[in-house]
């Protein structure tokens, strides 16, 4: 009764200060840009283009449905995501479809079924890429939907355990993904027994290959990067070197928002890009976790989030940490061809802060002794949660 009463109230509110006219009026433009980027953009050979999902300056992404299922067309799926653009605007899709053709073949990573051009009113040419279709939406929906508390911490082992997956075959192709955030994480329909949701990187339009970071890092033209600012590492904010470990610094910012239901710098919302960009960088602010979290999810947060570059461990080395083990294997797809490769320390090392468990787990990591004495050595460099 009183629920029912609560709901008559703000039904009311609603009512006297033009809230539902407000939303209907939103929806009503959101269906007119829709009918109006439907014509504007066109239908594919097999499927229909449908409701507007996103917008951005790369153009906007429909969800396509399938209508044609002839043999030639049977690999597609019923239901797409389609990211389009008309062709005279539309390098950056291109190029991102570049990127995804040389790294498919994961399953934690978003697939791509190919490319098309649609012919829209007025003879307009439009480029399309193909992609999977993220029925649960996006990470940063789940994570805005716990309002405020954060994911259980189980959901937030598993759903890292699927990003490192993804993003350790990223990386094992040559590629720096630049761009992780919980709004490029999408969550996509499981259809294995256990059924739920996967965590699947998507939208590598800021990629790029290793050999570009480096050219990019001799060039010596000061600090420039790629990706939202909330989620770059200090050595990309200060220095410009955006390699592999700004990655892994994204997945801790990534894994602290799942576990608390805010970004790491949350304090920092309100100010202005440089000056964020600054605090970032000079490491004179703290963050913290709440006393409930493991010992094993504060350990791994101290990985990620190292200011020390060779201190911070690889998305392989952390696929092994204790906060990811035990887990059970309910993904129920193919799993990432595992990488036997013995890690540097001068390239990307571990963290700081070993516990006795993290001794038996770095030593699981590589047989090299020299290797494992150095590990020692990173405990200069502490990193206070």
């Amino acid at each position: 009764m009183k629920m029912n009463l609560q709901e008559s109230k703000t039904t009311m509110k609603r009512r006297l200060f033009g809230g539902d006219k407000d939303h209907e009026g939103k929806r009503s433009k959101q269906e007119d840009w829709t009918k109006h980027a439907q014509k504007m953009y066109g239908d594919g050979a097999a499927w229909v283009r449908g409701v507007m999902i996103g917008k951005g300056s790369f153009g906007c992404v429909f969800i396509a449905n399938l209508n044609n299922y002839k043999s030639r067309y049977s690999f597609y799926p019923p239901v797409m995501a389609v990211k389009s653009a008309e062709v005279s605007a539309s390098g950056s899709i291109q190029k991102e479809k570049e990127v995804m053709d040389n790294i498919s073949g994961c399953p934690y990573v978003i697939k791509c079924f190919g490319e098309e051009i649609t012919s829209g009113e007025s003879g307009r040419m439009v480029y399309n890429m193909l992609l999977e279709y993220g029925s649960g939406g996006t990470l940063a929906d789940a994570i805005k939907s716990s309002n405020g508390n954060g994911l259980p911490e189980l959901d937030v082992r598993r759903h890292a355990r699927s990003i490192l997956r993804g993003l350790s075959h990223i990386h094992k192709r040559g590629y720096v993904h630049c761009d992780l955030k919980p709004q490029n994480v999408l969550l996509v329909a499981n259809e294995g027994k256990t059924g739920g949701f996967v965590a699947k990187i998507g939208d590598l339009g800021s990629a790029k290959r290793m050999k570009h970071v480096k050219k990019n890092k001799l060039n010596n033209y000061g600090p420039c990067w790629r990706g939202t600012p909330m989620y770059l590492s200090p050595e990309v904010v200060v220095n410009g070197v955006q390699e592999k470990p700004a990655d892994v610094w994204a997945v801790g910012c990534i894994v602290y928002e799942m576990l608390t239901g805010k970004p790491l710098w949350c304090s920092y919302q309100h100010l202005g890009v440089n000056e964020m960009i600054s605090r970032i960088g000079d490491g004179r602010d703290l963050f913290s976790v709440s006393s409930r979290l493991s010992a094993e999810g504060r350990s791994f947060l101290e990985k990620c989030l190292c200011r020390k570059v060779m201190c911070r461990l690889s998305a392989n080395m952390l696929l092994k940490h204790p906060f990811l083990k035990g887990l059970p294997d309910d993904d129920d797809i193919d799993e990432v061809e595992e990488s036997h490769e013995v890690f540097d320390i001068n390239t990307i090392t571990s963290s700081s802060l070993f516990s006795d468990d993290d001794e038996f787990w770095l030593s699981s990591c590589s047989e090299d002794e020299d290797m494992n004495a150095r590990f020692h050595e990173v405990r200069r460099f502490p990193v206070r949660l």
